[in-house]
């Protein structure tokens, strides 16, 4: 009862005013930001050991602390084909079924839904596999390559502003291909093409991608599309792509055959960014 009241108040706020306003503050910088950033790490235990710059007084605003980077080192790759891209928590992950994707328990979306209704993008994917991982309050907010890859293509789609945190994926149907998103088309060489689909949330001031900035500034209502030639964007397994303005969720896909999951993942598990997230699947001669 006490979920279904907590998403029965999200469809009733004003998620666009409330995002817009959090934004405004969080790029914002005055009196207030260092009691609102030591409050912020006090109630939800950021560990700011791990920052490459620990001193709290030091963010001129509160999105220069919340997307901080860490220090060297502290986030070695493993030896894995694919590592995980984020400090966060697995929401679901596994076989696309046809073009069905698991959100959580009894909610299911399908890849063109999640695409902004392109099919034709969306059959790229089909019997693939799926990774959606949760980014908490408290974690590491930078977003990181699961393995080399180029940039294809970029799609801004616009929808709402629901939460993304494990009671309202349970409660929202569809909701990672409801809600705001930028979804960003890779190919690599060794794996095929991937996406990386980085699903905006209520508060979410902005999301932002290291090749553009900031995707989402204007909030038009419009599908934006951006193409890149061969060349253009080349990023390393390990590499920055991108970073959420406050927490959210990344969805991935992979063509068919194209990973193979770590067998130590299961959903809801706590993941680090750098930790072994897949290896490629051996293939029998001539198939």
């Amino acid at each position: 009862m006490f979920e279904r009241l907590k998403i029965l108040a999200q469809h009733a706020m004003p998620k666009r005013r409330l995002t817009e306003f959090a934004g405004r503050v969080a790029g914002s910088s005055g009196r207030l930001t260092p009691r609102l950033i030591q409050w912020f790490v006090a109630r939800y235990g950021v560990d700011m050991s791990e920052a490459e710059d620990p001193d709290l007084r030091s963010y001129a605003s509160f999105n220069d602390f919340f997307t901080r980077p860490l220090k060297a080192g502290v986030r070695p790759l493993a030896a894995a084909d694919f590592v995980c891209p984020v400090d966060g928590a697995i929401s679901q992950f596994g076989a696309i079924d046809d073009h069905h994707i698991v959100q959580a328990k009894g909610h299911r979306f399908t890849t063109a839904a999640l695409l902004g209704g392109d099919t034709a993008l969306a059959s790229t994917f089909q019997n693939g596999s799926f990774a959606n991982l949760y980014l908490s309050p408290r974690d590491y907010h930078r977003l990181h390559m699961p393995c080399d890859g180029e940039l294809r293509r970029m799609i801004y789609v616009p929808g709402s502003l629901f939460s993304v945190n494990p009671t309202t994926a349970r409660g929202v149907p569809g909701l990672f291909a409801r809600n705001e998103r930028v979804i960003c088309l890779f190919e690599s060489a060794s794996h095929g093409h991937f996406a990386m689909i980085l699903v905006g949330a209520t508060i979410v001031g902005s999301i932002a991608t290291t090749w553009h900035g900031v995707v989402n500034a204007k909030r038009s209502g419009n599908i934006s599309d951006w193409s890149y030639a061969p060349g253009d964007v080349a990023l390393r397994k390990g590499d920055e792509m991108g970073r959420f303005l406050l927490g959210s969720t990344i969805v991935m896909l992979f063509e068919k055959q194209a990973i193979a999951f770590n067998p130590e993942w299961f959903p809801e598990r706590p993941v680090r960014l750098g930790e072994a997230m897949g290896s490629v699947i051996e293939r029998e001669p001539g198939v």
